[in-house]
């Protein structure tokens, strides 16, 4: 790890060696807002540091341009199922976290509890309603395929929405719970699909299309939004 410095701002790079790499390249992750420098085999820290100094400003202005992040907290909007939910702290209720529509109509995310534990409670609730509409969705997709599902596992994986062994075991990102309905049974016909075709050939589409025939539309909107769901319970 490494430090560049750009007007008033210190930021940190994290440093990876590639044995494939012929030059030294930066990347910015979206998903988590980090900046990785990626080394070739004889690549030194000194020539990294040159490098990385040398384009502090596009370091700067590439994490300028990401999307604000949201943090679990009260008052805070965050989207949930594709609609947007205004998280209210509610500390002498009974219960953890639920749904209900305020006054002005407005779909709430109330929590319970001490002020500490609001963000713990709001990202456990959503990872909790991921696993069981991707259950569901998968369990769905699988049945229409014809194949065994063995198990549906969600995580927070940044560099993809979801995966499949070989063993029949499906992976998802929990962030999916925020994005559409439509989105998430996409996402379950894509990888019960790999339990039939375990590539992204013709044939794997066609058996995306027969369960989930809106598939090109779920793309799209993942294209388009996808990276924006990284933001949320992130802390800036």
């Amino acid at each position: 790890m490494i430090t560049v410095a750009f007007e008033q701002e210190v930021i940190p790079v994290q440093l990876r060696r590639n044995a494939k790499a012929r030059r030294y390249t930066l990347r910015i992750q979206s998903a988590t807002r980090g900046v990785v420098l990626t080394l070739p085999p004889r690549g030194s820290l000194r020539q990294a540091r040159d490098f990385a100094e040398r384009h502090a400003a596009w370091i700067a202005t590439r994490l300028a341009r990401l999307p604000v992040p949201v943090p679990f907290a009260d008052g805070a909007t965050i989207p949930f199922r594709g609609a947007p939910h205004r998280i209210v702290h509610r500390p002498h209720a009974r219960g953890t976290v639920w749904t209900e529509a305020g006054d002005d109509g407005a779909m709430l995310l109330c929590v319970a509890g001490d002020a500490p534990h609001v963000a713990r409670r709001v990202h456990d609730y959503l990872k909790k309603e991921a696993r069981h509409d991707l259950l569901i969705a998968s369990r769905r997709a699988a049945g229409a395929l014809g194949v065994v599902l063995k198990r549906v596992s969600v995580r927070d994986q940044s560099s993809r929405w979801g995966s499949c062994s070989t063993s029949g075991v499906l992976s998802y990102s929990w962030r999916l719970i925020l994005a559409p309905p439509f989105v998430l049974e996409y996402l379950a016909a894509h990888e019960a699909a790999h339990l039939v075709e375990m590539n992204h050939s013709r044939a794997f589409w066609r058996q995306v299309e027969r369960i989930c025939p809106d598939f090109k539309r779920a793309k799209a909107w993942l294209d388009a939004h996808g990276a924006d769901l990284h933001r949320y319970g992130a802390e800036g």
